[in-house]
Formats: structure tokens, sequence, C-alpha cells
């Protein structure tokens, strides 16, 4: 039995009605438009600057640290940090030493423990590109070597090479060259 072309359409056409039913019943449901914020939340995590709160932040003290709004943290972790970050460094070992910066432990860790990501709005947005430090944060930027070198390079980036680098150079996948700009997924 040979089925001529607008038998066929007329088939798919009425299979299609009846598998697909649609209607108008967008006024019969509410539905909210946005985020729902009616709940009561919690802050539980915060990382402006990744490996911050891991290095600096005592085991016991995580969850303070996490759930301490910015505004309030310097005051609260300034002397953990300090106190971590000597005890780390030897960059640090005596009074007045400073990093590539010019800050001495105490200035270092005040800039640290107020876990923000700082933006630059009129100039280069980078972690650091050998001028510009700590002005925001592009994908590309090596934030975890320069944090080390911050940390253990000292006053010229040259004291304790084993420790002022992870050795990951770039990302395992090329960044995207529009938005969302992330490399894609594995």
């Amino acid at each position: 039995m040979k089925i001529n072309n607008t038998k066929l359409y007329a088939i798919a056409m009425l299979v299609s009605l009846m598998a697909f039913n649609c209607n108008n019943d967008d006024d019969s449901i509410s539905q909210p438009m946005g985020p729902d914020f009616s709940g009561t939340y919690a802050q539980q995590d915060q990382m402006g600057r990744p490996a911050v709160n891991t290095v600096f932040v005592s085991s016991g003290m995580k969850d303070a640290f996490n759930t301490t709004i910015p505004s309030s943290q310097g005051d609260a972790f300034q002397a953990m940090f300090q106190n971590n970050l000597e005890g780390l460094s030897p960059a640090y070992a005596n009074p007045g030493d400073t990093n590539a910066l010019g800050l001495d432990s105490a200035t270092f860790t005040g800039l640290l423990a107020t876990d923000v990501l700082n933006v630059s709005l009129d100039g280069t947005t980078t972690f650091y590109d050998g001028t510009n430090v700590l002005t925001g944060r592009a994908l590309a930027d090596d934030v975890i070597t320069v944090e080390l070198l911050l940390i253990f390079g000292g006053e010229d980036f040259s004291e304790n090479p084993g420790l002022s680098n992870d050795n990951v150079d770039a990302n395992d996948k090329a960044f995207l060259t529009s938005f969302p700009y992330l490399a894609s997924p594995w």
C-alpha cells in the first residue's frame, strides 16, 4: 500500500495536534517573577580572594570568618591573619620586612582580612599585571601565584622561589571570546 505525501502530512498534523495540546492558562497559575527573597537566608561562605580563608583563618574560626560581614572582618581577624602570615612566611621574619607592594605584615594582613575583591572603576582590572595590583580580577589572572608571591616573595618577589609559584600557568581550556567567557566544561 502506497501512501502519498498529502496523506502523510495529514497524519503527521493529526498526531502533533493530539500530542501537543496547548492552552492559555497563564492567568490561572500565579508564577513569581524573579527570585523569591521572602525567606530567611544566612551567609554560609564567601571568597572575595581565593585561598585567603584557607591559608590565614585558623581551623576553628572558618565558620565565624565566613559569616562575618566584610566591613567587620578586618577588626575581627587581622591579628589572626598577621600571626599566621608571620608563622608561614620567612619573608616577614624581621620587623619592617615588606612585600613587593611595600606592605609590612600588619598592613598586608589588614588588607587581606577584609575578604572582598577590589575593582578599579577607572583603570585596569587585574589581580596583578606587573604594575596594577588588586584592582580586580580578569579570568586569566594567575591569582594563586600572585598571592604566593605576596606572601612568600619578599620585597622583590625573589625570596623563597620554591614557595612563590603554584606552577599552574594557564587554564586547562581556552576561555571564550564572548559572553559568558568561561571555558566550556569538559
